[in-house]
């Protein structure tokens, strides 16, 4: 099975249903764009959960080393990290039991997407989340 890109009328709805997100490489530097995304996201009223080692809190949240140590399921990972990082981080969140993955802008891995959507995840892939949350929700 290929990777499939969900339609934009699911995307939103993806958008609509999804309470809280795990931001796996969230930074602390208001300058990066995890940061800023997330900065966003925490706006629009989801709960942000960041997942980053080097970091012990951020956007005034407790952060976590990986998605093994959040305290709750969350629905979506959102991922800013290297291609080559994203098929432990799927494992990861299939293991978590995440309902959805969204691989940031520039962040591809079809096989790792592929397996994913095989688990039933929705993956969305390539593409911006605050980006697309104003174009479908804003």
């Amino acid at each position: 099975m290929a990777y499939q890109t969900p339609s934009s009328a699911d995307i939103k709805t993806l958008l609509q249903q999804t309470r809280s997100i795990a931001v796996v490489g969230l930074s602390d530097k208001p300058f990066r764009a995890s940061y800023g995304v997330s900065q966003y996201m925490q706006q629009q009223g989801y709960t942000l959960y960041g997942v980053n080692p080097m970091l012990s809190e951020a956007l005034g949240q407790p952060a976590y080393p990986d998605l093994t140590a959040l305290p709750v399921t969350v629905d979506m990972v959102n991922v800013f990290r290297r291609s080559e990082e994203v098929p432990a981080i799927v494992d990861a969140a299939i293991a978590h039991g995440a309902k959805a993955l969204w691989l940031q802008l520039g962040v591809i891995d079809e096989a790792a997407a592929e397996k994913a959507q095989a688990a039933g995840l929705t993956v969305v892939m390539d593409r911006c989340l605050m980006v697309v949350h104003r174009q479908l929700c804003g």
